[in-house]
């Protein structure tokens, strides 16, 4: 059995002892907020105190599930291109999540790309900040997490069709959502960011994943998991997805009060 891999960035993205977390997680969701059955969702990943309010009206707004595959990219360059972790589980400040074995090992299965490779995970954060919100809103679930990085668009339909297969080859249909963690724009002018990250948005609710490539390239769009969100987008249509919607936009500049060079932060769900 492989160990567990403990938090990388507790403390800093966000608050590092159970009862801070909770209570954190708490202010940034809605338990009231109307729940819709996601196949797939779009969540930033900064430091709570800064994309905390989007990721949170994220998972508010989508119905809970029993197994999340959670794609996020590569920061720290270390690692393999697409990689799977080979831990038990995860651990955060509110407790262990597990993987999702079966699924880790049919996704695997279905792609050439995908390999196992701790070395991706070890330093990433782009998952784990993700873990808190489900840990709170879901309680009982497991999770696939594969760390992306950057390859032609081909190669990112190749992995969502493996991940639409693994899905529906285990009868997991409406019991799996694939999360996409990216921010958006990174240090622009809060104007120049939201013009930039309208058009990355409009792409992806048509569900248009080419578009999306085709825009964070001419635009020159810093959003740092577009590929994490072409693949969603690639396996969510394969299982049926037909729509998008906006839950949230913001940027840092919401909470910092400077406008003249912001991170953007869009919560988009996908069913």
């Amino acid at each position: 059995m492989a160990l567990t891999r403990e938090p990388a960035v507790a403390g800093q993205f966000y608050n590092g002892s159970r009862e801070s977390l909770e209570k954190e997680v708490a202010a940034l969701v809605d338990e009231k907020a109307a729940k819709v059955p996601a196949i797939g969702v779009l969540s930033p990943h900064a430091g709570y105190m800064y994309s905390g309010p989007v990721a949170g009206s994220v998972f508010s707004s989508i119905e809970p599930s029993g197994v999340y595959v959670i794609l996020g990219p590569n920061h720290t360059g270390l690692g393999a291109e697409f990689a799977l972790s080979k831990s038990s589980g995860w651990s955060t400040p509110l407790g262990k999540v597990l993987i999702d074995r079966e699924l880790r090992a049919a996704i695997k299965n279905n792609t050439r790309y995908v390999t196992d490779d701790d070395i991706a995970h070890q330093f990433e954060h782009s998952i784990e900040v993700q873990l808190p919100f489900l840990q709170y809103t879901v309680k009982d679930f497991k999770f696939v997490p594969i760390v992306i990085s950057g390859a032609a668009l081909d190669v990112y339909r190749e992995i969502g069709m493996a991940i639409a297969k693994a899905i529906r080859d285990l009868r997991l249909l409406k019991k799996a959502v694939i999360v996409a963690s990216s921010d958006m724009t990174h240090y622009e002018s809060r104007s120049q960011a939201a013009r930039k990250d309208k058009m990355a948005i409009e792409a992806i609710l048509e569900l248009d994943e080419e578009e999306l490539i085709k825009r964070v390239s001419s635009y020159d769009i810093s959003m740092c998991g577009y590929a994490p969100a072409v693949i969603m987008i690639s396996a969510a249509k394969e299982l049926g997805a037909k729509n998008a919607r906006l839950v949230k936009y913001a940027t840092s500049g919401d909470v910092t009060g400077d406008d003249s060079s912001v991170v953007g932060y869009a919560g988009i769900v996908v069913y």
